[in-house]
């Protein structure tokens, strides 16, 4: 029988590419297995040459939304034995060259998930598939697993754990699945103890629409958050924060309200709705807003949610909130509880916290458009760790780091033609 070893090298981890190998594989009625290793994935299967044939071309036509295939070798496959069907191996630790996916904005399934009264995830704050969700700000190591990220943690109910395993299920082998029932928890305190709040999330927007600040940890880090429109919250945590000048960036719930106080052109649209959800530096125009937020800057930063829980925050909200580094000025933004009810104690009046860690610390990136074209001003959530093909005549520059500034800075790697550049350091 003909059986074929497929390496498959790009961003094919936590990204629904296995899933993916699966369900080809049974549409061209092949037999194997698929794994992750510390090269991407490794695929062997077996079936008649038309097949086989018809599933390599097919690949590459069916990548899932967050995939990036880079390149895919086959090689003839020598077995004495041949399995009787095909199946999700375990992954193995062996290579050192394996992309991590970057974290990805909630897609508009877990958004409908989110939106329906008789989903099991209806308004859950931390819904996410295959399609979106955490990734590079979960991972430890790789392969890309659930046992080696922040959410291990978590076990996976019975209903879950029957998504995980259901090829039909969009959270087929979905590494961070979880529910209200197994997953991270959101909560709200006060500074000194857990706040009683029915709906922590709905009860800190409350907080926002008072003129409190509220510390809200993300997904790469805590931001600071007060009404964007409330000149007397903005003046307050620039002054808590000993930020005097520079702009503060904005959350608005949808496009139509960033509209209300800014220009936004085709392409700044579809750079708000990327799946990176970057904020985009737009020509104000339109509504004020307090002059605290960006004094002096013809220009706004604004950002759409890209969370459930940044979701959920703003969808009881009339205005934009600035949502600021949760960091003291010139220090890096804080990533763990303890660290930011003790760093931020002098700032925030309220915590909205989760117990979901946060391994890699991301700031928000920042683009704006020129000539018609985006550029990046700053590499953060939603870009890094993915890496920059470099054009033929420097692959062979391998193993070179560039560490960059002292201050504010980002580290590049050139390795095996591509160029690693790491997120906004701070």
């Amino acid at each position: 029988m003909p059986a074929k070893a497929i390496r498959a090298r790009g961003v094919v981890q936590g990204v629904g590419f296995r899933p993916t190998i699966w369900r080809l594989a049974q549409n061209y009625r092949l037999t194997g297995s698929v794994w992750n290793d510390g090269e991407g994935v490794m695929i062997h299967v077996f079936g008649a040459a038309g097949d086989l044939a018809g599933f390599i071309d097919a690949i590459a036509q069916n990548l899932p939304p967050l995939a990036r295939l880079d390149s895919l070798d086959v090689a003839e496959l020598d077995a004495e034995v041949y399995p009787e069907n095909f199946q999700i191996s375990a992954s193995l630790a062996d290579g050192v060259h394996t992309p991590i996916a970057a974290d990805a904005a909630v897609c508009p399934d877990c958004l409908a998930d989110m939106a329906d009264s008789g989903n099991r995830r209806y308004r859950y704050p931390f819904t996410n598939c295959t399609h979106c969700g955490p990734r590079f700000s979960v991972v430890r190591q790789v392969p890309y697993d659930r046992e080696h990220t922040s959410m291990a943690v978590f076990a996976q109910c019975r209903t879950c754990l029957a998504e995980y395993a259901d090829p039909a299920s969009r959270r087929f082998h979905a590494q961070a699945n979880c529910c209200p029932e197994c997953g991270p928890k959101a909560w709200l305190e006060d500074g000194e103890q857990v706040f009683p709040a029915a709906d922590p999330v709905l009860q800190a927007a409350e907080f926002i629409k008072q003129g409190f600040i509220v510390a809200v940890k993300g997904l790469g880090g805590f931001h600071l958050a007060c009404d964007a429109a409330n000149a007397e919250a903005v003046d307050k945590l620039r002054q808590r924060k000993r930020r005097y000048h520079k702009p503060f960036a904005l959350m608005a719930k949808n496009p139509a309200m960033i509209s209300r106080f800014a220009a936004i052109g085709p392409v700044e649209l579809a750079l708000l709705k990327d799946r990176t959800a970057p904020v985009v530096l737009l020509a104000a125009q339109g509504e004020m807003l307090a002059g605290g937020v960006a004094p002096g800057d013809d220009k706004l930063g604004f950002m759409l949610p890209y969370t459930p829980l940044h979701v959920r925050l703003l969808e009881t909200l009339d205005n934009p909130i600035v949502l600021t580094s949760g960091n003291i000025s010139d220090e890096p933004q804080c990533t763990d509880n303890a660290e930011a009810k003790r760093s931020l104690k002098s700032i925030a009046d309220y915590w909205l916290l989760h117990d979901r860690a946060i391994v890699n610390r991301l700031d928000d990136p920042v683009l704006r458009v020129m000539g018609g074209q985006h550029r990046v001003l700053r590499r953060g959530r939603g870009f890094a760790p993915e890496a920059l093909k470099l054009p033929l005549g420097l692959a062979k520059a391998d193993g070179v780091l560039a560490m960059g500034a002292e201050l504010k800075n980002s580290f590049c790697l050139l390795k095996q033609g591509e160029a690693i550049v790491s997120q906004h350091l701070g």
